[in-house]
């Protein structure tokens, strides 16, 4: 009997240490709060400083932007985020490279006309210079 508290607390520890962040996983975490910031600020430097110069960047209807696209489109105003709240992120690294998946619920305000998407988001972030920077983004639209 007297086991069977330190197996429970062997178990608890057990659970809590799988479900804790890494200090890498929390820093790919931050990066995606970033960006989602960036894009609903529309901010320019946000948006170039969290963006890979090798941006690929994948919207739901097919369209591939690279990163100035990608900044130009958000920061000129043409896709206009309003609010951004994300799901059930997992965050998988592996040395320099990390990969996200969420589901993303978003208010925009695409050319002054209001709208709403929900969304599958594959990121793929990579380190450079000790930052984390979006390499990859492909969306599929939830049905």
């Amino acid at each position: 009997m007297r086991k069977l508290p330190l197996l429970i607390l062997f178990f608890m520890t057990t659970v809590a240490g799988a479900l804790a962040q890494t200090k890498a996983e929390k820093e790919v975490s931050i990066a995606v709060e970033k960006l989602c910031e960036a894009m609903v600020s529309g901010n320019r430097a946000d948006l170039e400083n969290i963006a890979s110069s090798d941006l690929s960047y994948g919207h739901s209807g097919g369209k591939i932007e690279d990163k100035a696209a990608f900044v130009e489109a958000i920061a000129g105003g043409k896709s206009d985020f309003v609010k951004i709240d994300l799901a059930d992120q997992t965050i998988q690294v592996a040395g320099k490279t990390a990969i996200v998946r969420h589901k993303l619920s978003a208010d925009t305000n695409d050319g002054g006309k209001p709208g709403h998407v929900n969304l599958h988001i594959l990121l793929v972030f990579v380190k450079n210079s000790g930052n984390w920077e979006l390499l990859a983004r492909q969306a599929v639209k939830i049905l």
